[in-house]
């Protein structure tokens, strides 16, 4: 277990980690790197062929295991502080969000911007304004 966080640097090393990812994935298999894309792809009702399901698992197990081992090396819990209903209800406002804006952060705010798309940069505004939004509104509700 780390002795002390610093978010500064666990912030910095996960995002240098995140645009390297997402490098690898878009030179090795020319894809991007769109969690909700990658998701739908297992999820969807295309029929997809075992390669294409084999790199879709792999990244999207990857993140799971990632995520658990550095919550541990960390020392922190997974404790939700909401009611699961309202964390179901913004999951899928959140998928509603995806397929209107076809994509996601990761999709639009690590790749497409990186990529120089206008397209991304529009909608990494527009879901970045309405999150600040719905934080605020959150904090002032006490939901």
């Amino acid at each position: 277990m780390l002795q002390s966080f610093h978010p500064y640097v666990q912030s910095l090393f996960g995002g240098v980690l995140i645009g390297v990812a997402s490098w690898i994935l878009l030179l090795g298999l020319g894809r991007v790197a769109g969690i909700s894309g990658i998701a739908g792809g297992l999820l969807g009702p295309e029929p997809r062929d075992d390669e294409d399901r084999a790199w879709r698992w792999a990244f999207f197990l990857g993140l799971m295991v990632a995520g658990v081992l550095m919550m541990n090396a960390v020392g922190q819990t997974m404790l939700a502080t909401r009611s699961p209903w309202l964390l179901g209800a913004a999951g899928l406002l959140v998928g509603f969000g995806t397929i209107l804006g076809s994509g996601c952060t990761s999709g639009h705010g690590v790749c497409g911007i990186g990529r120089r798309s206008m397209r991304s940069v529009a909608a990494t505004g527009v879901f970045m304004a309405f999150g600040m939004a719905t934080v605020a509104i959150a904090k002032w509700a006490v939901v």
